[in-house]
C-alpha cells in the first residue's frame, strides 16, 4: 500500500503543477522594472537650535509633480485607433492566331488544302483585399518613475492587478513622459507619452479556454495547408 502511494505521488504532483500553471502571470513587453523604490534620504544633520533646518526645507513655489525616481504619475488612458485599408487589382490579357493551307498550294502538304487552324489564349485576373481595425482603451493607471533621462524626461512603468472571480486581469503601462505635459494634479494623457506600451492581459482557466492548445499549435505550424 505504501509503495503504491509513493508511486502515485509524483503523478499527482505533476498534475497539480499543471493545474497551477493555468494561473501564471502572463508575459509582458513594458519597460522593466515596473516599480522602483526612491533613493534613501541622506541622514539628517543634528538640530542646531535654529528655526531653519536644512533637512526639512521645502521650496515655497515647488509643486508636487513627479520629477524624481520613485515618484508616481497617474496616466489617463484615452487610446482610440482606427485604421482602414482597401486594395483592388485587375489584369486582362488575350491573344489569338489563325492559319490555313490554300487549294493552290503545290507543297507536299497540298492534300491538306482547305484546312484552317485557329488558336487563342485568354487570361483574366481579379484580386481584392481589405482590412480594418478599431481599438479603444479607456481608464486610469498610476505608474512609478523608474528612470530620469539627462534631458529631464521621465521613464515610467507600472501595472494594476485586478482579481475577478477565479482569474486575474493585468493592466500594464510604460513610456517616456515629458515633465511639461504633466498637469498640476500630477496626471498626463496616454496620447502624450512617447514609446508607450499598453497591455491588458488576463490569467486563469477562462483565459486559457480562449487560447489554442500546444498540440494544436504544433500541427498548425507543420501543416502545409
Amino acid at each position: 500500500m505504501k509503495r503504491g502511494f509513493a508511486s502515485f505521488m509524483p503523478a499527482a504532483l505533476a498534475l497539480l503543477s499543471g493545474c497551477a500553471a493555468i494561473d501564471t502571470v502572463p508575459p509582458t513587453a513594458v519597460h522593466q522594472p515596473m516599480s522602483v523604490r526612491p533613493d534613501s534620504p541622506l541622514p539628517a544633520p543634528a538640530a542646531n537650535g535654529a528655526i531653519y533646518q536644512a533637512a526639512m526645507v521645502r521650496p515655497l513655489f515647488e509643486d508636487r509633480r513627479a520629477r524624481h525616481v520613485g515618484d508616481i504619475i497617474t496616466i489617463n488612458l484615452v487610446e482610440r485607433n482606427n485604421a482602414t485599408k482597401n486594395a483592388k487589382a485587375n489584369a486582362t490579357r488575350g491573344s489569338s492566331m489563325t492559319g490555313g493551307i490554300t487549294a493552290s498550294s503545290r507543297l507536299p502538304l497540298g492534300g491538306l488544302a482547305g484546312l484552317n487552324v485557329e488558336a487563342g489564349v485568354d487570361s483574366d485576373f481579379t484580386g481584392t483585399g481589405g482590412a480594418s481595425a478599431n481599438n479603444a482603451f479607456n481608464g486610469t493607471i498610476t505608474v512609478t518613475v523608474i528612470d530620469v533621462y539627462p534631458n529631464g524626461n521621465l521613464l515610467a512603468s507600472g501595472e494594476k492587478v485586478v482579481a475577478i472571480n477565479q482569474g486575474n486581469e493585468f493592466i500594464r503601462f510604460s513610456g517616456v513622459i515629458d515633465p511639461n505635459t504633466v498637469t498640476s494634479t500630477n496626471t498626463v494623457q496616454s496620447t502624450q507619452v512617447a514609446d508607450a506600451r499598453i497591455e491588458y492581459r488576463g490569467s486563469g482557466f477562462i483565459e486559457q479556454s480562449n487560447a489554442m492548445g500546444w498540440m494544436q499549435r504544433f500541427f498548425l505550424a507543420i501543416s502545409p495547408f
